[in-house]
């Protein structure tokens, strides 16, 4: 097998693909209990002002915080920005509930070099039915018998807020609960908290489960486990986030939505800040060095002017 590692990903004779699926409870009770709060609170507290509240509260997590600033800027390092608002956004997508930054980062990474290998676990696959697939991203892990050593960069490790966000991602909640009951009461609470926690998290699985099995395709990645492909329809809800084969073919890049017409607004945000002077060193597809194996897949129509590794 082919040994291709991320640069956390320490690999020392891993083997990708040899391991057993365990349940993680702490995860698994976690989802369960906002999952079982939503489906039953949910109707029996709804109101027009609980709903908006779930809605701004969703976008702002999963936009500014997740995609912006735990996968582009804490995971991949694709701009800059001061510290002051990189802790802001990583906090930010911490409260989306699903980890603290080093559980995103590793979560991010194992999947990452067991995709880039020859082949790899059906977990990190995606491969196997879609509730089996429900089941294992949610409430599972692998626990795999060689696997490489995980090595956060000295920055990150030694930051005193990301070590406390990592402590008590969970407890992360209780702040802003006590803020929207204090605001709105039991609606608030249960919109703003268990229902947004329960859609973010099952709508991140969603999107990893088609966006690694079937779809449009602009580029490929010769000789590797796993292609990740895009979802253009749902592009706008998950702020550019379901242009996964964009993703596989440029992982450093700010610009997730890199194609004519893919609305990314993880991306307009990012220019946001840039105009701000709040977002430097920014990597775009034409700036970074292109992954081995990479090749564009041929669409009708395409003559090769909009190629992003072509833009300037």
């Amino acid at each position: 097998m082919r040994s291709i590692s991320t640069g956390r990903m320490i690999d020392d004779s891993s083997d990708s693909v040899k391991g057993s699926v365990v349940w993680v409870p702490a995860k698994s009770i976690w989802i369960t209990t906002m999952t079982v709060v939503a489906v039953v609170g949910g109707p029996l507290t709804f109101s027009w002002s609980a709903v908006i509240v779930f809605v701004l509260s969703t976008a702002i997590t999963i936009c500014l915080g997740h995609s912006v600033g735990m996968h582009r800027l804490l995971i991949h390092r694709s701009f800059s920005a001061p510290l002051w608002l990189e802790h802001l956004l990583v906090y930010l997508g911490t409260l989306v509930g699903m980890a603290g930054p080093f559980g995103m980062i590793y979560a991010h990474d194992i999947r990452d070099w067991a995709q880039r290998q020859r082949d790899c676990h059906d977990l990190y696959a995606h491969r196997r039915s879609f509730f089996v697939d429900a089941l294992w991203q949610m409430h599972c892990a692998v626990a795999l018998d060689e696997p490489p050593r995980f090595v956060v960069e000295e920055r990150a490790r030694h930051d005193r807020f990301y070590r406390l966000l990592e402590a008590t991602w969970m407890a992360q909640q209780i702040p802003l609960a006590l803020l929207l009951f204090s605001l709105g009461g039991l609606p608030w609470l249960v919109w703003g908290i268990a229902v947004r926690i329960s859609v973010s998290l099952t709508g991140h699985w969603l999107v990893g489960h088609f966006a690694h099995r079937n779809g449009h395709q602009g580029w490929s990645v010769d000789d590797v486990a796993v292609q990740g492909y895009n979802l253009p329809r749902f592009g706008l809800v998950t702020f550019g986030e379901s242009f996964h084969g964009n993703h596989h073919a440029f992982p450093e890049s700010a610009r997730l939505g890199i194609e004519p017409g893919q609305l990314d607004l993880g991306w307009h945000f990012i220019r946001l800040l840039a105009g701000l002077g709040l977002a430097s060193a920014i990597k775009l597809p034409h700036t970074i060095v292109p992954r081995d194996g990479l090749r564009r897949v041929e669409v009708s129509g395409d003559t090769g002017e909009d190629h992003p590794v072509g833009q300037r």
